[in-house]
């Protein structure tokens, strides 16, 4: 099997983990041997609710049972998308009202660059040092590391970037900008959070010269940091808010969510300024709002928090410097990348499932599922300062 996988399925990398998988459940996936490993992944932070929820796996069943595919997004009106929407704009902040139901987030992204360009009529678009936005063409564009743009040049112009965190630079934000994108919490780059008010800052600049603000909450919404969405922690409202990985409680999705005056430029001049065929899948739909509900009707948020303490208290070791991050999005940062690299894979035969940051190579990423017990954490992070102590 792993020949056949190497040979028949595109790689990412050239040394994937490939653990064979049985079935996975709750807190916990399992290989073929039978093998038990703890979550502290989650899929990348897509599985929200952990692995197979049963609130999400009924909803899915019920409507299997109704309709799959019927038409391209936005010409029958299909109850799960519609009722996704308006659960998402009474969640929001006004006048966050209307909703393009994407497949991705690198989807949702590439379409909130278009909506900015349509709306503003401008063109440039203003990115984050080390920013991470997803892979397709135009996300990758506003990605400032060479290296992984230079093979796939020339991609989408007027790409400007600047630090995060720098209120000085929000100079470079003019007249002629269409949109800053920002990640709420930067992710690739070691899960940095906004600090003194930038995004506030922002959000005034972007106000002041007419430009558009775009928050990505593929990483930090749907409950990740405590709240439904991260940008709530720190005092900013944007005017195109993405979401993606944990919407989908484990399925494939993407959103983003802007007022409808803004979302009505992509239905004319021309028409279909945006299109997807599977956006809005009614099986998929009826998954995230099943995962919604649950996320907001739970006492999940309120636990995350204090999830988040208590793998701070158990991953005090003189090889972690710091944690980074917010709720259970975090980073534990090592000493060098060598000890992230033995902590990540010897952790594998301990039967837990760590991960890599895609620009901080000192960084363990430890975003498990919502759900996961105190008890579990505990078991993981025991699991962690083993490995360290042997190093």
């Amino acid at each position: 099997m792993h020949k056949d996988f190497l040979k028949y399925q595109a790689q990412t990398t050239p040394h994937p983990l490939a653990m064979v998988i049985s079935h996975a459940k709750g807190s916990y996936i399992y290989d073929t041997k039978g093998k038990a490993y703890l979550d502290f992944v989650a899929g990348v932070s897509a599985c929200s609710l952990g692995h197979s929820h049963p609130k999400v796996v009924e909803a899915v069943k019920v409507q299997l049972d109704k309709y799959l595919h019927v038409m391209v997004y936005g010409e029958y009106i299909q109850e799960p998308a519609l009722e996704l929407s308006k659960f998402l704009a009474n969640h929001l902040p006004n006048p966050l009202e209307t909703t393009y139901l994407v497949n991705s987030g690198t989807e949702a992204i590439e379409g909130s660059i278009k909506l900015a360009r349509r709306y503003t009529g401008r063109r440039e678009i203003i990115a984050a040092r080390n920013a991470y936005h997803g892979n397709t063409m135009g996300s990758l564009s506003l990605m400032d590391y060479e290296e992984r743009k230079t093979p796939f040049q020339p991609l989408i112009p007027d790409i400007k970037h600047i630090k995060f965190n720098c209120d000085w630079c929000l100079q470079e934000i003019t007249e002629k900008t269409a949109a800053v994108i920002l990640e709420t919490i930067q992710g690739g780059a070691g899960f940095i959070e906004p600090a003194n008010n930038y995004l506030k800052n922002v959000q005034e600049r972007c106000n002041e010269v007419g430009a558009v603000f775009i928050l990505d909450e593929i990483q930090p919404g749907i409950g990740r940091t405590g709240k439904l969405f991260g940008f709530e922690h720190y005092n900013c409202k944007p005017d195109i808010v993405v979401t993606g990985k944990g919407l989908g409680g484990g399925l494939p999705i993407g959103a983003f969510t802007a007022s409808n005056e803004m979302m009505l430029t992509l239905s004319s001049n021309p028409k279909l300024g945006h299109i997807t065929t599977f956006g809005g899948n009614p099986v998929i739909a009826s998954a995230a709002l099943a995962t919604l509900k649950e996320i907001t009707e739970s006492n999940l948020m309120t636990d995350v928090l204090e999830k988040e303490q208590l793998i701070r208290k158990h991953l005090q070791h003189k090889h972690i410097k710091t944690i980074r991050g917010k709720g259970l999005m975090l980073a534990a940062i090592t000493e060098s990348e060598e000890v992230t690299n033995k902590v990540i894979l010897r952790a594998q035969d301990e039967g837990l499932i760590l991960f890599w940051l895609l620009f901080e190579p000192k960084a363990i990423r430890i975003t498990p599922p919502l759900t996961i017990s105190k008890e579990e954490i505990i078991e993981g992070c025991q699991i962690i300062t083993s490995i360290l102590d042997s190093i």
